[in-house]
């Protein structure tokens, strides 16, 4: 046997990797990125802030000044706190570490974020995937079922979905928190909140099993890598015990305590993508064969079906956007829910165009 073989566990050798696609040249609509860049007074005010950062020190460990900047900024109740992460993902994996007892099991619906079940095999937990209705809603009688058979220690409800855009019924929802009790946690992903303007930040008094996950990622802060997420404090806690410690740069604390001084020019750019996700919406659903589904995110999913070609119809519409240098996300192998559906990231008018007119051309 090889060193690998010797060493490596037998599950993460059969993995792939997280594969993110080399996007150089291309009009990139696949990872739900903000497409805005940053105004030359905002960068001036970043550059000044980053230079005037101590590289030779260590972060400040507890994170106070960009913690209370988030609370301000993003609604978190009087009295809770924040456990900050080097984007979601890291949060994700605290999670399943502090959670991570013999036998435990990790919840949520499919096709959803891919993290839940990567993070929850990781830690050694099996993960338990419940199928959404055909039309990516919540199916709310499988999921009460199975939250009586396992009894999860973890339950993920992203909201709105990833990859589907979907924004889940608030009522399932709270009869989903409710039937896990006191044996579980409920993690509620808003990643997507400034496209959905709603959210559950507000509710954290009302349960104690409630865990409310967010990141500045979408907001048009995807390089800095910064996640946070509240709970009831006896959580938090714990979580803490978990992170690493100086998990978030000083770079990225700098630039958050910049910027969020200017949350008024996100807050804009998220209305403006919301009003364009409404008018591709509309423009895509108006094609043939093109079926648009209903999205709080910053993205929308399409299926696309022509009686005359076959069943990975949507592979080919991808592969000729691709030939045209426009990349979106093929998602239809990534569950049998999904088949022959793409998703596509919402962007500039000009963006929105350009990709509308390359589609046309794809289901020629």
């Amino acid at each position: 046997m090889s060193i690998v073989e010797n060493i490596i566990r037998a599950d993460v050798r059969a993995l792939s990797a997280y594969h993110v696609p080399d996007a150089t040249g291309l009009l990139k609509l696949d990872a739900m990125e903000n497409p805005y860049t940053l105004t030359p007074a905002l960068q001036q005010a970043l550059a000044k802030r980053l230079s005037e950062t101590a590289l030779n020190r260590y972060p400040v460990p507890n994170y106070l000044a960009m913690k209370e900047a988030l609370k301000t900024n993003f609604g978190v109740p009087d009295g809770y706190d924040l456990v900050l992460g080097n984007g979601s993902d890291e949060l994700i994996a605290m999670i399943s570490i502090a959670c991570a007892k013999p036998g435990a099991k990790v919840l949520a619906p499919m096709p959803g974020f891919v993290m839940y079940a990567m993070s929850a095999q990781f830690a050694g937990m099996e993960f338990v995937g419940v199928p959404l209705n055909a039309d990516f809603t919540l199916d709310k009688a499988a999921m009460l079922a199975a939250i009586a058979e396992h009894r999860p220690a973890v339950t993920y409800l992203a909201y709105p979905n990833n990859p589907t855009g979907t924004l889940f019924n608030a009522a399932d929802m709270e009869e989903i928190i409710t039937a896990v009790g006191d044996t579980g946690l409920v993690i509620v992903d808003e990643a997507y909140q400034p496209f959905a303007q709603t959210s559950f930040m507000s509710r954290l008094p009302e349960f104690s099993n409630l865990v409310v996950m967010r990141t500045v990622s979408k907001l048009g802060l995807a390089g800095i890598r910064l996640g946070y997420m509240s709970a009831s404090a006896a959580l938090l806690q714990e979580f803490d015990k978990v992170r690493p410690p100086y998990n978030v740069n000083v770079l990225t604390e700098a630039a958050i305590l910049c910027l969020l001084e200017h949350a008024d020019v996100f807050e804009q750019q998220a209305a403006q993508l919301r009003t364009q996700r409404s008018q591709l919406s509309s423009q895509l659903a108006s094609l043939p064969g093109v079926e648009v589904f209903p999205s709080a995110a910053n993205f929308l999913l399409i299926r696309v079906s022509n009686p005359e070609k076959s069943e990975t119809y949507g592979n080919e519409v991808f592969t000729k956007l691709l030939e045209q240098k426009i990349l979106v996300k093929n998602v239809g192998k990534m569950h049998a829910l999904l088949q022959n559906c793409l998703r596509i990231t919402v962007s500039t008018p000009e963006e929105n165009a350009q990709f509308l007119n390359a589609f046309n051309l794809a289901l020629e």
